[in-house]
């Protein structure tokens, strides 16, 4: 479906979502339990040629600068700028990608193995393409032009422990880390990690406010938010982000805010 991209430093821009079906975590604040098992079997072919349907109208020389590399080969400015801090100024801007975004997403899109090659067909087909994966996956095999904007769970998803820490050696500069923050004690966790592993010189690192949960998304799967967390609202998450000088983008679910948040296909 074709919508706008709600999260991550390519908020705000036309996007084409294909969102698979499955998932094997059941993080306390999942809003898509319905790709859990949701959806309809459709071939490689089937899929680029409804995306290539949905893109049709912004033609072939849609493009537009942003803070993030093309997908394809990137100017030698663009490469200088990925290997800047993401603080830095200078790597703001300089690449150019096309419009719309494909992003895919689901459920977990690693879980389906048509899913490289269908991101690698994206990408020979010129689309800007982005991958939002758990962090629970090897992303080693993912087709290096596509942007992977990885989890890292905190401990409030209730799945910190599916973290696969060796996927950190496999970012590239164009990719994004996002912790999605719901308690004070995933806030700290974040922190402490961001510290420890000098996520800023990596890429882009994320802090996304957990949006509460619609009594149609609250899926009996989900695992519970671990006993003693405090919950942290999206002032204070701000607030610390800027009293700790802290090198990350704080976002929120855009969609959410112009759409209801339980709105499927938006």
């Amino acid at each position: 479906y074709l919508s706008l991209q709600g999260e991550s430093t390519f908020a705000g821009l036309p996007c084409v979502f294909v969102r698979l079906t499955a998932c094997d975590l059941r993080c306390s604040y999942c809003d898509t339990a319905y790709a859990f098992s949701e959806g309809k079997k459709m071939t490689l072919g089937e899929v680029l040629s409804n995306t290539r349907r949905l893109a049709e109208p912004f033609g072939v020389h849609s493009q537009r600068k942003l803070e993030a590399s093309a997908c394809g080969e990137a100017p030698q400015a663009a490469r200088e700028a990925r290997a800047l801090p993401v603080s830095s100024p200078e790597a703001l801007r300089r690449d150019v990608i096309r419009l719309p975004l494909v992003e895919l997403t689901g459920g977990e899109p690693l879980l389906q193995k048509a899913s490289l090659p269908l991101m690698k067909s994206l990408c020979d087909d010129g689309f800007t393409v982005l991958l939002e994966t758990s962090g629970a996956h090897d992303i080693s095999a993912v087709d290096p032009r596509v942007h992977c904007i990885m989890d890292l769970k905190c401990p409030s998803s209730g799945e910190v422990s599916r973290n696969r820490w060796d996927n950190l050696k496999h970012l590239k500069g164009a990719d994004e880390i996002k912790f999605v923050i719901g308690t004070e004690q995933d806030y700290d966790w974040a922190k402490q990690q961001i510290a420890e592993h000098q996520l800023a010189t990596f890429c882009p690192v994320l802090l996304s406010w957990v949006s509460p949960l619609t009594a149609q998304q609250q899926h009996e799967s989900l695992k519970k938010t671990p006993v003693g967390q405090k919950p942290i609202s999206r002032k204070e998450l701000a607030e610390r982000i800027i009293a700790d000088s802290l090198p990350v983008r704080f976002q929120l679910q855009m969609h959410k805010v112009i759409w209801a948040p339980d709105a499927r296909g938006v």
